[in-house]
């Protein structure tokens, strides 16, 4: 493991069909990508464990889950994947609804420059949940701040599908553009550092032929993140690459031309250890 820490967020789609097809997508281009760190949401059992598990047993990874809901006969939740994983946390997000909880998935992960926290969640997804979603912002800004934001500390990485557009207020809230409950915080938004206000980075697109079944949401919308507490003066949290990935497709019968997922994935390489010549 170098400098810099490698992590790709993905939301799974669950087990929707085709899925064994979809997994094998997943991780052949996962192989190619070489994460330190995958986060993934939409997780659900599969095979006597979880597809979490089965992405992480074929790239020799380890992965820690954390269920958000439960229902009769199911349930979801979120995953990290990391080759060395130590303490995790979790904490339930407000506005819980039947079917429908919502979670922060915390995990210590090893890297060159010592632990760091990173983070998953996936938040409340309908258009106009956007208050909902304030609520839970708040609430994941807290408890990552619990764990460390002091200038000594070590960077932090919050990953996830927030199911919102950068000029959303939960999202600005998190940039430090905005007032949510009376406080300000920053986050780096990773696509943003590396590509600016420009109209790409979709994660959630037109193009992907797995949106259909959700059209209603409105298409073509960056929701995925890849997000990190603020640049270090000694240079650890600079973003020095972000792309969009896991978006390669394949023809599979009776389901058209599939990707890994119904949403594109986010891939960010974050440094972890100080720059020798920083200032």
């Amino acid at each position: 493991m170098g400098p810099n820490l490698r992590v790709v967020t993905i939301n799974f789609w669950g087990t929707e069909a085709p899925l064994e097809r979809r997994l094998a997508l997943a991780i052949r281009q996962l192989r190619a990508l070489a994460p330190d760190v995958i986060c993934m949401q939409e997780v659900k059992p599969h095979a006597g464990g979880t597809t979490a598990d089965a992405i992480a047993a074929a790239l020799g990874m380890t992965a820690r889950y954390g269920v958000a809901v439960r229902w009769d006969g199911g349930e979801e939740g979120l995953a990290i994947l990391a080759r060395s994983i130590g303490p995790t946390a979790e904490r339930a997000l407000p506005e819980a609804r039947p079917r429908d909880a919502r979670l922060l998935l915390s995990a210590q992960v090893d890297t060159s420059g010592g632990p760091i926290w990173v983070h998953t969640t996936h938040l409340h997804y309908r258009l106009d949940d956007g208050v909902a979603r304030e609520q839970q912002v708040l609430a994941v800004d807290a408890a990552i701040r619990g764990m460390g934001r002091e200038n000594t500390d070590s960077p932090q990485i919050l990953c996830g599908d927030f199911n919102a557009t950068p000029d959303s207020d939960e999202i600005r809230f998190l940039r430090g553009l905005t007032t949510l409950g009376g406080r300000r915080t920053h986050f780096q938004d990773a696509w943003l550092r590396r590509h600016g206000e420009v109209p790409a980075g979709l994660t959630w697109s037109s193009e992907n032929e797995l949106t259909r079944p959700l059209r209603s949401l409105d298409i073509d919308r960056r929701i995925d993140f890849v997000f990190v507490t603020s640049r270090k003066k000694d240079g650890r949290g600079t973003i020095h690459d972000a792309r969009v990935v896991l978006a390669e497709r394949e023809d599979v019968d009776g389901h058209g031309s599939i990707c890994a997922s119904d949403h594109y994935a986010v891939m960010a390489d974050v440094q972890v250890v100080p720059s020798a010549t920083a200032r």
